[in-house]
């Protein structure tokens, strides 16, 4: 079933909304067995959208659609629509008594924009919208069932959740797809791929290897399509075997866990507590930690040391230790690491000091240089690395070693 998605909106291609509508569909519609073949971001602009929607038709059987359903002039995919298929709107009674309770419970009434969002095209299918104004319809030309559903996420994923996504599996598919995600870390993407050059060369033709690189580390995607759901699956778990043993020393985690995902359970599992006392990365590292639902289980808090006095009066780092080894040393970051330990009282701490950038590197101590430090109840592992010269990236990269590193101090695997 050949499945795209198109998403509608300028502000999608001046850049200021990342679309993670289809970063969202791809994803679950993949996890039902449904391969998206083509994913495009348009203009709020008539003729372009109904161009594409005339091309998309000549090419797959599913098109999902999100954006521009609002009732504001500038939403213009309903006037799409219109032209496109060749359709009347009529009031739908049925919307429009969800809209007026949905906006009696705001203490608002239906203005007349909104009367507009009560009416559906002759012949669609309607799906309500049970976190939001406008409807999602479902519509067919040419073979091919278009959804057009509102841009906002939350309403997208309500109505894909309760009617399209298990429309679309009943649907049915020749062939089941699943897959098996390796993270790594240790080695480039160009010399992890030369290390399994001969696996890849092996790989039966039902199966693929990805490489997707991100700041310091690789993950690996090993997935597959195949019509025998057992055999796809008995393949996957052989090939996955020998994958693991080619590359055991680089392997971070298995699975589409995230690395702070992965250290909360962790410290749950063993009912221990994680403090930061960060530098360079500017509480980046915090940041990560806390996006997990339920992080206060185990996070104690993080002080954003990023001035020599902070370091020293709040995670209790000498001044003697900083005037000769300066605030970028293994003992600047191995003592801001024991000071958070004790100004937390938490079992493992984290901490980080570097030159992110683009400015401050010396003739001993260039750009990107970063020490990172992760101290346990028992031990504490500190290295330095040089990553580059770029801010940003190398605030995510030590963000990440960091992350990694307190894994495996975990694990006692270092």
């Amino acid at each position: 079933m050949k499945t795209e998605i198109i998403t509608i909106g300028d502000e999608l291609l001046i850049g200021q909304t990342t679309d993670t509508n289809s970063q969202w569909m791809a994803s679950h519609l993949s996890n039902h067995g449904i391969r998206v073949n083509r994913i495009t971001s348009l203009p709020d602009e008539l003729e372009v959208i109904v161009q594409e929607l005339n091309q998309a038709a000549t090419r797959s059987q599913v098109v999902l659609v999100t954006g521009g359903l609002g009732p504001t002039r500038d939403d213009v995919t309903r006037r799409a629509i219109t032209r496109f298929f060749e359709v009347e709107w009529k009031m739908n009674p049925d919307v429009y008594r969800r809209l007026e309770h949905y906006l009696a419970q705001r203490g608002y009434g239906v203005s007349e924009l909104n009367r507009d969002q009560a009416k559906t095209p002759e012949g669609a299918r309607v799906f309500i919208n049970p976190v939001g104004t406008a409807p999602a319809m479902g519509l067919q030309s040419q073979g091919c069932r278009f959804y057009f559903m509102p841009g906002v996420p939350p309403e997208m994923r309500a109505m894909m959740v309760s009617a399209i996504l298990p429309e679309l599996k009943k649907q049915g598919n020749s062939k089941y797809y699943e897959y098996k995600i390796l993270i790594t870390q240790g080695l480039p993407e160009a010399h992890l791929a030369e290390k399994l050059k001969e696996y890849e060369g092996q790989l039966p033709t039902h199966l693929m290897l990805a490489y997707l690189p991100s700041e310091g580390l690789v993950r690996l995607r090993l997935s597959g399509r195949h019509a025998d759901r057992q055999r796809l699956s008995r393949d996957l778990e052989q090939w996955l075997s020998r994958l693991k043993e080619l590359i055991f020393h680089y392997i971070v985690h298995m699975g589409d866990q995230s690395l702070e995902q992965l250290i909360g359970q962790m410290l749950v599992e063993r009912n221990q507590s994680l403090a930061t006392g960060e530098s360079c990365t500017g509480g980046t590292i915090a940041g990560r930690i806390t996006s997990v639902a339920g992080s206060s289980r185990y996070f104690k808090g993080s002080v954003v040391a990023y001035s020599n006095p902070v370091k020293m009066c709040m995670l209790e780092v000498s001044r003697s230790t900083l005037e000769l080894h300066g605030a970028v040393s293994q003992q600047v970051v191995e003592e801001m690491a024991r000071g958070t330990q004790k100004a937390f009282q938490c079992d493992y701490a984290i901490s980080v000091s570097g030159i992110a950038g683009p400015g401050g590197g010396t003739a001993h101590k260039s750009v990107g240089t970063t020490w990172i430090a992760v101290a346990g109840p028992e031990k504490i592992q500190t290295r330095r690395f040089h990553f580059g010269r770029d801010r940003e990236l190398n605030i995510r990269k030590a963000a990440n070693t960091a992350l990694v590193m307190l894994k495996r101090l975990i694990s006692d695997e270092i």
